[in-house]
């Protein structure tokens, strides 16, 4: 790297959950002497100033904000993969020239794994390329067990088979699968084949060796590349700036300080999932029945009118809003869940937000909603047994007893003490243990690439 500066094109779909972790691998790589030029759609878009030390460019492909709405996954990552071809092989010869002019040379292509297409445009092109999956590792081995039932006819699933254990998977159920009540199962089915068909020089993971070891040895028999467990990404790009599609509120951290010590459930579905109005109102009793203070993100634009909708609430839910509750549009999530008064985190469980949780020793109520979040809170729930798996009942008595659970009872309690020994573990993996390793290596394998 002494003669010739190395350069590293990163590509990212407008998705929060995956522009995130994007955006930290970036932060971690360029630290290690790259330079970075990110590849992003023209909507939901990064702020440039908050990554001074990066070239961004935008490119467009005809996807719009209102196909990430949809919550349509499988057909809006199918037309992501057809319409991103042309206008990425442009970008990458226009990179290909601007690196010959000023001397440098595209290292790699690092690419999302839900765009696979971009593999052939980097082949033909002659550029090395790696997939980054910002999912865990077991939910991988789910995209083959898919195609598995699929050709062997089974699919759709027999409600009698929807809760019995998948072979190799144990002790995932059939119906954590993330696509197992998919309407559009051909469509996934092609998507899934061209996915796994890929042949990256390397697969970058963002999980951490000890937390799904089985998963990982699994993978290592399935690909013949090299494979980079370097998480958990945020915590290695520390002084990665926010990515965030909404502005976040800091005064949230600011109540925070003023509450008592694991006090606090933090209760956000993440930047996708939400709850009905009627579903908010049995959240609204619940959290106010179970006596314990709360810090709650209801997301712009998930009910009309949250103001009426609060006045709407019995007097005694809008008394305990006001003494023991926090409202918020958006929260800084990293800086809430490392905050000493939060005690526990009811989540949709994304990936991103089951490993912030884990990596600072707070427990998960489990509502996972879609994608692989089925798959995080059984690993959450029933794997490292950090997390509660509940009913998903929507009615205020069972609301405040699975919170009570958590924040309260000798089981939540038990929860803390597994999560925090959890922390510990991964904050070792991080500073000079196997994480501290895959990323030596992910970036000796780079730089071989190019010698």
């Amino acid at each position: 790297m002494e003669n010739q500066r190395h350069r590293l094109v990163l590509i990212a779909p407008p998705f929060q959950g995956h522009l995130t972790p994007m955006l930290q691998l970036a932060t971690i790589l360029h630290s290690k002497g790259f330079s970075i030029t990110v590849a992003h759609a023209h909507f939901n878009s990064p702020d440039p100033s908050n990554h001074p030390n990066f070239s961004f460019l935008p490119f467009f492909y005809g996807l719009s904000n209102t196909h990430i709405s949809s919550k349509n996954i499988v057909d809006t990552c199918a037309t992501l993969n057809t319409k991103c071809v042309s206008p990425l092989r442009k970008l990458l010869l226009d990179q290909i020239e601007k690196a010959n002019i000023n001397h440098e040379n595209i290292a790699c292509v690092i690419y999302d794994g839900l765009m696979h297409s971009v593999d052939s445009v980097a082949r033909e092109l002659k550029l090395p390329s790696m997939v980054l999956r910002t999912t865990s590792t077991t939910n991988l081995l789910t995209y083959h067990t898919f195609l598995q039932l699929h050709t062997s006819g089974c699919l759709p699933l027999q409600d009698s088979m929807l809760l019995d254990l998948v072979p190799e998977l144990e002790p995932l159920r059939f119906k954590d699968l993330p696509m197992f009540n998919s309407a559009s199962s051909d469509v996934l089915q092609q998507q899934l084949i061209k996915t796994l068909a890929v042949r990256p020089l390397g697969v970058i993971c963002n999980t951490v060796g000890f937390l799904e070891e089985s998963s990982l040895y699994r993978l290592r028999q399935l690909y013949k590349v090299g494979l980079f467990p370097i998480g958990p990404l945020h915590m290695i790009a520390q002084n990665s700036s926010s990515s965030s599609f909404v502005e976040e509120d800091y005064s949230c951290i600011a109540w925070l300080d003023n509450q008592a010590r694991k006090s606090v459930l933090y209760v956000s579905l993440g930047s996708i999932a939400s709850w009905d109005e009627e579903e908010l109102t049995e959240v609204a009793c619940g959290l106010a029945n179970s006596e314990q203070s709360f810090l709650w993100v209801i997301r712009p634009g998930t009910i009309d009118d949250v103001s009426e909708w609060l006045r709407s609430l019995p007097e005694d839910v809008k008394l305990a809003i006001d003494e023991r509750g926090c409202i918020v549009k958006w929260a800084p999530q990293g800086e809430v869940l490392a905050h000493q008064a939060v005690g526990g985190f009811w989540s949709h469980c994304g990936w991103n937000s089951t490993l912030e949780s884990v990596c600072e020793g707070v427990p998960i109520i489990c509502q996972p909603n879609f994608g692989d979040q089925r798959v995080n809170s059984r690993l959450l729930s029933h794997v490292w047994k950090v997390g509660l798996e509940w009913s998903n009942i929507m009615e205020r008595g069972e609301i405040e007893r699975v919170v009570r659970r958590v924040m309260v009872n000798q089981e939540g309690k038990e929860m803390r003490q597994r999560a925090l020994k959890m922390k510990n573990e991964i904050m070792l993996a991080v500073k000079d243990g196997s994480s501290y390793d895959a990323l030596n290596e992910l970036v000796k394998s780079i730089l071989s690439v190019n010698l």
